[in-house]
């Protein structure tokens, strides 16, 4: 028996993004490329260790919007589109780097990279990452939690509980529809929690959730085993303590792993080094300089200029460096809790799937190697998912978790501060409105069902705490302000065509072809 437990979870999520009024939309770029550099690596990865007869366990969230995303016919087929450019890109670079062998086996790997992707995507899983996925879960070597419906932040929709009751109703269906079973556990979006939600998730057979540290080190008991065991609350449901030592080695590129100088570059991408006549084809159609994916250089040091060719095998080798100093920190601090525990400890290590492949290329590589060296090369600490632990460990105290978020000072000001605030009267309005709706229409047919089932959709994704976040980090800020919008005055056009009775159906034909996430939506879950 371990003398202790790991619990790496991976939290996959991307906002909903799909824009067929576009032949090339900058923003469905963002699914593309993690499909390319996150999503695929993790599964292959995944699949090969499966394959190997590696025993290890994972937990994964997989968000409605990502999912509905990754199933959606038309994103699936523009993906196919996306990545044969790449390799097309990929051979240019071949021929062009060929007198320079600083770059020519970089690009060689580029190349390998992009074509064995498109022949996972549309070969093996024939479009279908999702289920994918699942078989892993099946299998037993993954569990998937589901999310919010669209990552909403929860402890900023409390005033309205039909909203909350909403995002994890819609979300609980949508994983049931393409996972075939309940979910189990939930990823709370910015691991967002305030007491009392609990009571919502255990209405719809949720076991389980995590919060960050001091949401567990502040609740209203004293946690016996701080954040090495769970609480239950009075509802009966888990709350998993994040634990900050293992997570920061792994996610801080300035005192983790990332930051390594051998490790690959993100922000030097051919996409704005090359002549724009050659890479034109291959960035935006408006001539927009972006990132393609190919860069050529290692971190080296913290000028962007500066920067010296990248070397896989120098960089796969300090992957399994630090994979190995991850294992061994591990056991190290498992040991010393166990000395003090009267029940084998659990460290929970919890990460934004992206990092690993987007923003930390070696990721995926690190992961492998850590999985396959607790495998083989020690006995103190085993991979667990919350299932197994809860059911392994069905004893555990109660207390209620403090209201807390993950972010900036861990307590919400990340989606709620002067650049964003204004959002939250609106969504509040439009939440009451929707439950009206929802009252008002117990048992609607035909159009206005319709058009309420669209409502629905339109609250959802303007409830999205994405372009809260994006607006708080002012990266893509003009984008997240006009889809919140949008979508707050698509709700708002269809509220008044309900209560009009005057629906027009080409409007709503629209919307349901351009947002058309959670097609057996049930809007009444608004209803008190």
């Amino acid at each position: 028996m371990p003398k202790g437990y790991l619990m790496i979870v991976l939290h996959a999520h991307l906002p909903f993004v799909r824009h067929p009024e576009y032949n090339d939309s900058l923003e469905e770029r963002w699914l593309y490329e993690a499909i390319t550099e996150t999503y695929i690596p993790l599964l292959s990865h995944f699949e090969k260790l499966a394959e190997d007869g590696v025993r290890f366990r994972v937990t994964m969230s997989m968000t409605p919007p990502l999912v509905s995303m990754l199933t959606d016919s038309l994103l699936q087929e523009r993906y196919i589109r996306h990545i044969e450019a790449l390799i097309e890109l990929a051979h240019k670079e071949v021929e062009r780097t060929r007198w320079m062998p600083e770059f020519q086996r970089t690009a060689q790997m580029y190349l390998r990279k992009f074509e064995h992707c498109r022949w996972v995507f549309a070969e093996k899983h024939r479009h279908d990452l999702v289920q994918a996925f699942r078989r892993l879960q099946d299998a037993g070597f993954l569990e998937i939690l589901t999310c919010g419906a669209t990552h909403g932040f929860l402890p900023l929709l409390q005033t309205e509980k039909g909203a909350v009751r909403a995002q994890i109703g819609v979300a609980a269906s949508h994983y049931k529809k393409h996972f075939g079973r309940a979910p189990r556990g939930i990823w709370l979006a910015e691991c967002g929690y305030y007491p009392g939600l609990d009571e919502a998730l255990a209405e719809f057979g949720i076991r389980y959730f995590f919060v960050d540290t001091h949401g567990v080190l502040f609740a209203d008991k004293r946690p016996r085993y701080g954040i090495f065991a769970p609480l239950f609350c009075p509802s009966g449901v888990a709350a998993f303590g994040r634990d900050v030592e293992s997570s920061k080695s792994v996610w801080s590129a300035k005192e983790g792993y990332p930051g390594d100088f051998d490790y690959r570059e993100f922000y030097r991408d051919i996409g704005f080094d090359l002549d724009i006549d050659y890479i034109k084809p291959y960035i935006h159609e408006s001539g927009l300089r972006i990132f393609t994916g190919m860069k050529y250089h290692r971190i080296t040091g913290p000028s962007l200029e500066n920067k010296l060719p990248y070397n896989e095998e120098n960089a796969m080798r300090k992957a399994a460096e630090h994979a190995g100093n991850f294992m061994f920190n591990r056991e190290k601090q498992i040991e010393h809790l166990a000395s003090v525990m009267d029940r084998p400890p659990m460290i929970v290590s919890p990460y934004d799937a992206e990092l690993f492949g987007h923003w930390w290329y070696e990721g995926p590589d690190f992961l492998n190697i850590l999985l396959r060296k607790m495998h083989y090369d020690q006995d103190v600490i085993k991979t667990i998912t919350p299932s197994e632990y809860l059911q392994g460990f069905p004893k555990n105290q109660v207390a209620v978790p403090s209201f807390s978020s993950w972010g900036y000072k861990g307590y919400c000001e990340v989606w709620l501060e002067g650049s964003n605030d204004w959002l939250y009267r609106h969504l509040h309005a439009a939440a009451n409105r929707m439950i009206e709706l929802a009252n008002r229409h117990p048992q609607a047919s035909g159009l206005i069902e319709r058009a309420l089932k669209q409502s629905a959709r339109e609250l959802l994704l303007a409830q999205s705490s994405d372009w809260a976040f994006i607006m708080k980090t002012q990266t893509m800020v003009e984008y997240a302000v006009q889809r919140t919008k949008q979508h707050l005055l698509n709700f708002n056009d269809l509220y008044f065509q309900i209560v009009r009775n005057q629906i027009d159906e080409a409007f709503l034909a629209d919307l349901e072809g351009k947002n058309n996430i959670f097609p057996d939506i049930d809007y009444k879950l608004y209803a008190d």
